[in-house]
């Protein structure tokens, strides 16, 4: 079980030994530090909790500061489903656990576009141009019929989009930068620049 939280840097290009182009997304993941590690008979699950981050002491919560104490003054805790690790507070995780070729899954959230109609949501074509479409080229259409009088579960509609929880599988790491901290990881991830990612191995 590999796992790193990062933030989302933005997406580039290299190029592979036979010149071909690779997109990438680059993730700046700082080390993680464990802050505790759950077990089954204590809680009832086994899980690694690690913190991600800084923050100003001010903005930290008397419970939180007394729970990192001295590791530091972190902006996000996660915790990452994981059995058999040996790890214990005040560990360190960094991006050296991952190799070229791994095989990950990241999660993130979506970049929010606010409310949108179906077309840009559903990715509905709207009505003909002409013959006689007036003021209704973009909207939804009709949205029942006479029975069962009234508008079913799940109807596509205009609403908010994105701002989502998303999780991509079967990326892979392009390449390991341990010593400024990067990864770069084949393909897009959802959020805008400086997005929290989840990586797990």
């Amino acid at each position: 079980m590999k796992f790193i939280l990062g933030e989302k840097v933005g997406m580039s290009q290299i190029f592979d030994s036979e010149g071909n182009v690779i997109p990438v997304t680059l993730v700046r993941a700082n080390p993680n530090v464990v802050l505790r590690v759950k077990t089954k008979g204590k809680d009832g699950y086994e899980a690694i909790q690690v913190g991600f981050g800084s923050r100003k002491p001010k903005n930290i919560k008397k419970p939180q500061r007394g729970h990192f104490k001295e590791l530091g003054d972190f902006r996000v805790l996660r915790e990452f489903r994981a059995k058999n690790l040996e790890l214990s507070r005040g560990d360190k995780v960094d991006v050296s656990v991952f190799s070229e070729g791994d095989i990950v899954k990241v999660s993130g959230i979506s970049k929010a576009k606010g409310f949108q109609g179906v077309v840009k949501r559903h990715g509905f074509h709207g009505a003909p141009a002409t013959h006689g479409t007036k003021h209704a080229h973009r909207e939804p259409g009709s949205i029942g019929a006479t029975w069962p009088q009234r508008v079913v579960k799940g109807r596509r509609m205009a609403g908010r989009m994105g701002g989502e929880r998303v999780s991509v599988r079967n990326l892979k790491i392009a390449k390991v930068d341990a010593e400024n901290n990067m990864l770069a990881i084949k393909g897009a991830m959802p959020g805008r620049r400086g997005t929290l990612l989840e990586i797990r191995g």
